[in-house]
Formats: C-alpha cells, structure tokens, sequence
C-alpha cells in the first residue's frame, strides 16, 4: 500500500469511528475511537480464529504493519500534538506550580523508572520469565512518563481546579520530554551499545548525555520560539504567520534529532513562548483566532489518528497471550509507582505550599498513559524480552485510556464534593 492508500484508510475509519461514536456510545471522542478500533480489531483476531480461510485479519494485520508507529508518532505527528497542547497551556499558572511541575516530571519519572523496573523484575522472575534488570528499568521508563496527548484529550472533557489542572499538563508535556532521554539511555546500556570498551558505564556520560538531550532541547526551542516570535511581531497577514508556526514546530523537531537534543522539550517551550509571550505581543486579535484554531483542528485531526492506530495495533500485539499474566500484572505495578512518584515530592512540598484537596488521587489517576509508550516500545530493538514488555505496555496504555480515562472525571467530582461538604 502506498503513503497515500495508508492515509485513506486512516483517514476514513476515524471519520467513520468517530460517527459511530458520536451517535451511539457518545464517549469523549479519542476514547471512542480507541473502544470501536479495538473491538473491531478483536473481531477479526477472532473471526480469524474461527474461520482462517477468510483471511481479512491477514491483510489488516499486513497494513497495520506497514505502518511505522514508531516513525509515525515520535518523528512524526507528536511534535504538532505536543505543541497543540502547549500554546493552549497558561505560563503564570505553571509558574505558580513551577516546582511540583519541575520535580515530578524530572525526580517523579526517574523515581518511578525504578520503582516500576525493579518491581517488573521481581514479578517477571516469580513468573517464570525472567527480564533482566535492565530490560525491566526500560519498561520503567517508556511508561512512567504521563502522554501529553491523552491527558490534555482528556482535561478537555473534565472540569479541574485550575492549579491542579496546571500541574496534570504542565507535566505531562515536560515528562514525557525527560521519559524519553532516560528511556534512550537504558536501551543503550541494556543493549551494551553505551557501555565503555572497558565494560564500566561513567556516570558523568550518563548525566552528560541527560544535560545534552534536555536542557540542549530546553535551548533550541527557546531560540526558535525567539526567532518566530519576532518574525510574527513584524508582519500582520494571519495566513503566513500561521504557516510561521507550523514551520518552527518542524523545522525545531527535525533540527533537534540532527543534534541529539530533545525533540518533544523543544516543541514545548517553543509553544509556552508562542502560545503567551507571542500570543499577547505578537499577534494582532484576528491572527490570533486564525493560529489558535488552526492548532486545534489539526490537533483533533491527528489525536484520531493516532488513537485509531493504538486501538488497531491489537491485531499484531494481541495475538500471543505468552505474557499475559505480566501483562495484567503490570498495571497495578505502573499505578502504584505512580502514585508514589506523585506523594513524594507533594508530601514534601507540602511543607511550603498548599495542595489541592485529594491532589495525589487525581494526579495519580490522571496521568494516563498514550501513543508515546506503544512508540516507543515498539522501537526496542529486537531482544528476547521485547514481546513482554510491547504486551505489558499495550495491557497498561488500554487500561489508562479506557478505564481511567472514563473515571477521572468521576473521581475529580466526588473529591471536590467531599471538599464542599467538610466543614
């Protein structure tokens, strides 16, 4: 199939999805789009085990996999999802919040990396299926990170406090940024290609190669925010101003992979500063609307796509259940690691700043898990641990759309009642 017969198909079943959603299960949308795609996807695992001569989940399966997920999502559409999602996101507000913000998407994913590798670990040995600690420290690290994309989906159909509501984005678009730096550099120790001839790992390489990828992200994406901005202030014509922007965040992205620096940082602190600074001096009212609702539809657009496409991968990921009970397992693991990544630093900061009532249950519960976790362990390279750690990723990326996604905003009410109801 080529490109464009790809984009069709895409194309037509969100368009089509999205219907049916809209008219029958009326689901926020991209939760929607991923319940239809992956029921339909466990139609045809089973019409294909039932009738194999039909042979229609054997060329969805091949055009599933044609398609580069990994490609697709992380050097594809995340650099427009994630600026989307920045320009829409208040700076004084995360200012306000600027250390919890800071703490949990630095120290909260590296502490959760841990706590959800090492208890990989252990439970995959009681198993049977022993995955080195290393390999169980990359699973840590693709999955701790929040998805920007499926929490601001998410945020948008749920009414937050709006300091919390600060904090769960504000997040979600930086950790996701730091995940995938710690998660690059696990892959190449657990793959021995960033272990020294001498077999010793420097940790000052280690922390070097952390120091390049996201501050040097950090430092691009303020120079090219900085360079846009002022191009925008010179000009009033909405139409070149918003292809201004649609060209800095590619041409950030795709410098930012040249140089091994931070794609998804660059994107985000290219977005603060336009969605802000720029939006409020450089940007005349009717520009304004044009760049702002330029941003959203396409960010409408590619949310069902890729959402489509995590609901669709059932049909190749699903069709061992080898690794089931690890699976369903690590669940649990994620939230609870999650959970104590979000406590500590709160707890601790709570010494200096007043929290949210019920803040650790939401923020919690909240950070769901998207696109950006099946990329990425799609991209391990090939390995005797990979099949279980792509199955225990999709059971616990599922599990956060469907069941957490549907529940947040159930849980966010009955906190805030109890909070009314307190004398």
């Amino acid at each position: 199939m080529t490109i464009l017969d790809i984009l069709a198909v895409l194309l037509g079943l969100s368009a089509l999805f999205g219907f049916i959603n809209h008219t029958t299960l009326r689901l926020p949308h991209t939760i929607g789009l991923v319940l239809i795609a992956l029921l339909a996807s466990g139609a045809l695992v089973v019409a294909e085990a039932l009738v194999p001569e039909l042979g229609i989940a054997k060329e969805v399966r091949a055009m599933v996999g044609a398609i580069d997920f990994y490609g697709v999502v992380m050097e594809g559409i995340l650099c427009a999802l994630l600026f989307a999602g920045a320009v829409h996101v208040d700076l004084s507000e995360l200012a306000e919040r600027k250390w919890a913000i800071g703490i949990m998407a630095t120290a909260g994913v590296m502490l959760s990396t841990f706590l959800v590798g090492t208890a990989t670990w252990f439970i995959s040995g009681l198993l049977g299926a022993q995955i080195p600690f290393l390999w169980a420290l990359v699973f840590g690290a693709l999955i701790s990170p929040t998805d920007p994309v499926a929490v601001l989906s998410i945020l948008k159909t749920v009414k937050v406090p709006r300091l919390l509501q600060a904090k769960i984005a504000g997040e979600s678009l930086l950790n996701d940024g730091v995940g995938v730096v710690v998660f690059t550099i696990l892959v190449a120790l657990a793959a021995g290609t960033g272990v020294a001839a001498d077999g010793q790992v420097g940790a000052l390489e280690v922390l070097g190669k952390f120091v390049q990828e996201a501050f040097g992200g950090a430092l691009l994406g303020l120079a090219a925010g900085l360079l846009t901005y002022y191009g925008m202030r010179a000009i009033n014509e909405h139409n070149i101003e918003v292809l201004m922007t649609l060209a800095l965040v590619t041409g950030a992205y795709a410098i930012a992979l040249k140089l091994h620096v931070s794609g998804p940082i660059a994107v985000v602190v290219a977005g603060l500063l336009i969605g802000n600074h720029g939006a409020r001096f450089a940007m005349s009212p009717d520009t304004r609307n044009h760049v702002f609702q330029f941003w959203e539809l396409l960010d409408e657009i590619l949310n069902s796509i890729l959402f489509l496409l995590i609901g669709l991968e059932l049909i190749i990921i699903g069709r061992s259940l080898d690794n089931i009970w690890l699976a369903l397992l690590a669940i649990p693991i994620v939230l609870l690691g999650r959970f104590i990544a979000v406590s500590a630093p709160i707890s601790l900061l709570r010494l200096r700043e007043t929290f949210t009532d019920g803040a650790i249950r939401i923020l919690t519960w909240a950070g769901l898990r998207g696109g950006i976790s099946v990329a990425l362990a799609l991209s391990l390279p090939d390995s005797p641990y990979k099949a279980a750690i792509l199955t225990a990723t999709y059971a616990v990326v599922v599990f956060s759309i469907l069941v957490q996604g549907l529940t947040t905003e159930a849980l966010v009410r009955s906190i805030v009642k109890d909070a009314e109801d307190d004398p």
